[in-house]
């Protein structure tokens, strides 16, 4: 449990010095990435998306910016930052690339590396309304909090598998953008 308030700058140290916990290897071969946008503040945020319910895919979820990498995407990180700035408008050039977590699956075949990154407090975001219904900021110190992830175990064809929940205002977080969330404040020993 965090007891002082988290600062970017606790947040960036307790990230840069420990290691990612191990993961299981991942199935998947095709490779996407997301970014997880901290916003640097005095009390740092969070910045998340929801996915516009027109969508044949995830539609209306929380998630990160981010999608399938492209050829003309030189790195995994490269297809996080560009995907950024197409769905919600985020500058490259205006992002801190501090580091990545290990990738996970995720159940539409990908195997997702998410991509840590600070973003000034100054950015406008443009939210593409064909992928993007709104853009919000979570505190990260609230999001960080691992008593507000609950386990769900799903029963499906291919085997258990547990994801994780929460709420946020009027939004769910769960699946694998809780997930990430959860494996974040994981690896920073946030208890």
């Amino acid at each position: 449990m965090i007891h002082n308030e988290l600062t970017i700058d606790d947040f960036l140290s307790r990230f840069q010095m420990l290691r990612p916990r191990s993961r299981t290897p991942t199935r998947n071969l095709r490779q996407a990435a997301v970014l997880i946008p901290i916003v640097r503040r005095p009390t740092p945020g969070l910045l998340l998306t929801q996915r516009s319910p027109r969508l044949r895919k995830h539609a209306g979820q929380v998630a990160f910016p981010g999608g399938a990498v492209d050829a003309s995407d030189a790195s995994l990180v490269d297809a996080a930052l560009r995907e950024a700035r197409e769905e919600v408008g985020i500058p490259s050039q205006r992002v801190e690339i501090v580091g990545v977590l290990p990738a996970v699956d995720s159940v539409s075949g990908f195997q997702v590396t998410p991509v840590v990154g600070i973003i000034p407090p100054d950015l406008h975001y443009h939210a593409c309304e064909d992928e993007v219904a709104s853009v919000f900021e979570m505190p990260l110190q609230e999001a960080l909090r691992l008593g507000r992830y609950h386990p769900l175990d799903i029963k499906r064809r291919d085997g258990d598998r547990r994801v994780w929940l929460s709420w946020y205002q009027h939004y769910m977080v769960w699946g694998m953008t809780a997930g990430i969330i959860r494996e974040l404040a994981l690896q920073i020993g946030i208890r």
